[in-house]
């Protein structure tokens, strides 16, 4: 690379330091909901209040509800699709096909205005369709009041009853929720079994339910004085026959989730910073011990993730035993808690990270699941590996890059012929593999992958920023991509265009390494991959002594700052990524090298790295 353009680089990223906030528009809603409970039949009867502000350009005629439940009935969408896939989710198979009437879920439309006025509405699968009399206009405020009645499915994925750890109610996806209208349009997408979007808005949600019962969930208790429940220890109140309300506010979230079970016990845990953690399960030998050891790790986790990836907005966050697994909910999230200390914290610590990258910033994880699950999962290895090097795990020590393990798996999956782009819609993947293998693993990998490309100094900037920038604006790859570029100085659309909207992949090699001249030695590299990346090469001479030779891609319009200064660090003339081959001259004798590799660090998706070390005076292999 010329000198030229280094300082136009330079220059580039000066002129970005301050980012601009972006404006996109946001609609916003505001849910008042009381809800009576019938813990006897599983049943409940809901009376909704939603004012919603169009604060869209255009004029509405329509509005869509999800409506959950009804996934859960022989027949559906989700019951077929989970027949007929090759790998379908275990948790699923054909378990809905088998549900009695008494065992089914259904969320059920007894009354619909908007305004005082009826409209005219028909239930579509998991979708309610609602026809206007009256058009929303831009900028308008009405009110649709609604009275639904619903029944809870046993436990198949994520929402119901009894589950595998007997826990009674884990109650997410629970309401009529209206559906996203962004710039995008509607997002009514059925409930085939993946992801979730959402509108931004406040709830105020009033649940009546036998006094036995405790809840946890979103939102902040309005009312424990009132209903005698001890916040603060795990004794708990003693209940009173009949049913108590209890009242939760939920300030500037996209949805509400609550789990109820007789047999809670709770933990508070409050922080330096005022933030209150909450952690709420089932007493027992396979849970206690663990759960009480929960609160001081995450307090932990909790001050690193505030520092590398932005500050916790939210005033408390409640840990759950609930659900079949794992799942995020806003301010909260349901995990089945009967697991061993690692794989317990493991998973608070995972879905934890969501609460940044779809609670707070809320990608539409239909359309971009890998932004959501990938980054989380990059984050989680990052806390993790930090947590062990506190001390957390015993003598589990941590490791210099936590995601290099997923690596080899990626790319022996991606070259079997099975990988699909990231582009394709969460629910329209060929196999579960291929969306799990998509969402979480090749989205770690192109966090960590972009690092590699831009530096470590660049990429933590670009992190925070992208935080800071996007949090309660749904973003999309392009917007977290500029955010990048911008923190770089770098132009970094084709690695977005590649990563995501396509199966290539990289792979470099080396082909030659001979004298050149006297003085000089001259090393021939070997795209061979589709994917173009920038290279780094390691020079191992027999001094002992190291130097890393960065080539930039020439699309990049510059090269990464290396922050490393126990090796000498080198920019070269930049590859045009139409070019097979690459010379690249370094002015060394021959016999003063030892050996020279292409990505010595391993953070480059190379798919044959057998080209990719020579060892002078070695045959190769």
């Amino acid at each position: 690379m010329n000198k030229f353009l280094l300082l136009l680089t330079m220059v580039f990223a000066m002129h970005f330091t301050a980012i601009a906030q972006p404006d996109r528009w946001q609609q916003h809603a505001v849910y008042e909901m009381d809800i009576d409970f019938d813990v006897e039949n599983h049943r409940f009867d809901g009376v909704q209040k939603l004012t919603l502000t169009n604060n869209s350009p255009d004029e509405l005629n329509k509005v869509f509800y999800h409506l959950y439940f009804n996934a859960f009935q022989p027949g559906s969408m989700m019951d077929l699709r989970n027949q007929t896939l090759a790998d379908s989710d275990k948790r699923v198979q054909n378990r809905i096909s088998k549900l009695k009437e008494n065992e089914i879920g259904y969320q059920k439309i007894t009354s619909l205005k908007m305004d005082g006025q009826d409209v005219n509405y028909e239930v579509v699968g998991t979708i309610l369709e609602v026809s206007l009399k009256k058009p929303i206009r831009p900028g308008a405020k009405v009110t649709f009041d609604m009275e639904f009645e619903a029944q809870v499915p046993l436990q198949i994925r994520r929402s119901g009853r009894m589950n595998a750890e007997g826990i009674d109610y884990s109650m997410t996806q629970w309401y009529p929720k209206m559906c996203e209208y962004d710039y995008q349009g509607w997002h009514a997408n059925p409930y085939i079994g993946r992801e979730f979007h959402g509108i931004w808005g406040d709830f105020k949600v009033n649940i009546t339910i036998d006094s036995r019962y405790v809840i946890g969930g979103t939102g902040y208790l309005q009312n424990a004085e009132e209903i005698g429940y001890g916040y603060g220890g795990s004794n708990m109140r003693k209940a009173k026959p009949g049913k108590l309300t209890w009242e939760f506010d939920a300030p500037n979230v996209h949805d509400f989730a609550w789990a109820a079970d007789p047999d809670y016990d709770h933990i508070e845990y409050t922080r330096d910073d005022g933030v209150v953690m909450h952690f709420i399960f089932k007493p027992g030998e396979n849970t206690t011990d663990k759960w009480k050891k929960l609160p001081e790790v995450m307090n932990d986790a909790l001050n690193y993730i505030n520092k590398t990836y932005g500050e916790y907005p939210y005033k408390q966050y409640t840990f759950i035993q609930g659900g079949d697994g794992g799942m995020e909910y806003p301010m909260a999230t349901l995990i089945t808690g009967e697991r061993n200390f690692g794989s317990l914290v493991g998973v608070s610590v995972h879905e934890l990270m969501h609460s940044w990258y779809q609670m707070v910033l809320a990608t539409n994880e239909a359309l971009y699941a890998w932004m959501d699950e990938g980054f989380t999962s990059y984050a989680s290895d990052e806390v993790m590996n930090y947590l062990r090097a506190r001390g957390h795990f015993g003598k589990e020590e941590a490791v210099e890059n936590p995601h290099i393990r997923g690596y080899a798996g990626f790319i022996g999956f991606a070259t079997s012929g099975a990988d699909e782009p990231l582009s394709v819609h969460a629910d329209h993947f060929m196999t579960n593999s291929a969306y799990g293998v998509g969402s979480y693993v090749k989205g770690n990998i192109f966090l960590e992958q972009l690092k590699y490309i831009i530096g470590e100094e660049a990429f933590a900037k670009g992190m925070l920023e992208y935080y800071d920038v996007w949090k309660f604006k749904h973003p999309n790859p392009n917007d977290f991509i500029r955010i990048m570029e911008k923190t770089s100085g770098l132009e970094l659309d084709w690695y977005k265009e590649y990563w995501v909207n396509t199966t290539h992949l990289p792979d470099y090699g080396i082909e030659k390494i001979a004298k050149d001249g006297k003085k000089n030695t001259k090393i021939i590299l070997n795209k061979i991959g589709i994917m173009p990346m920038p290279v780094d090469v390691m020079v191992t001479y027999k001094d002992g002594k190291k130097e890393l030779i960065n080539i930039p891609l020439r699309i990049m319009r510059g090269a990464k700052k290396y922050m490393k200064k126990d090796v000498k660090y080198t920019l070269a003339e930049d590859w045009p990524w139409t070019h097979p081959t690459y010379e690249l001259v370094l002015p060394v004798k021959f016999k003063k090298i030892q050996a020279v590799e292409i990505d010595e660090a391993g953070r480059m998706v190379d798919t044959n790295r057998e080209n990719n070390k020579q060892v002078l005076g070695k045959k190769k292999k």
